[in-house]
């Protein structure tokens, strides 16, 4: 039996629920205009780059963006390398589910 249910945003919120890190792939520029408090800005450019750094988290990952694209990319990325991760979609979601 899994941890988290087949719900997308019920898995994220039980990630978010059980201090998973959350990874922000916007750029720094839009990363400094408003962010989830405690994310790490790592840039979707950046991420094949900085994958060993990314796969030594030892807990869960919720990727966010503007949007939910460019995290959906770097989920599916990141989740052929064997990492657990979920796409969280757009920052301003995902900031609202940590302060819900």
């Amino acid at each position: 039996m899994s941890l988290f249910e087949n719900n997308p945003h019920s898995t994220v919120k039980q990630m978010l629920d059980h201090d998973a890190v959350i990874i922000d792939v916007r750029t720094p520029a839009e990363f400094m205009g408003g962010h989830v408090v405690d994310s790490v800005n790592i840039p979707l450019n950046t991420l094949r780059d900085r994958l060993d750094e990314i796969k030594a988290i030892s807990i869960p990952i919720v990727l966010c963006c503007a949007s939910g694209g460019r995290s959906g990319q770097a989920t599916s990325f990141l989740k052929q390398e064997g990492v657990l991760c979920e796409n969280g979609g757009g920052w301003m979601q995902v900031n609202a589910l940590v302060n819900s």
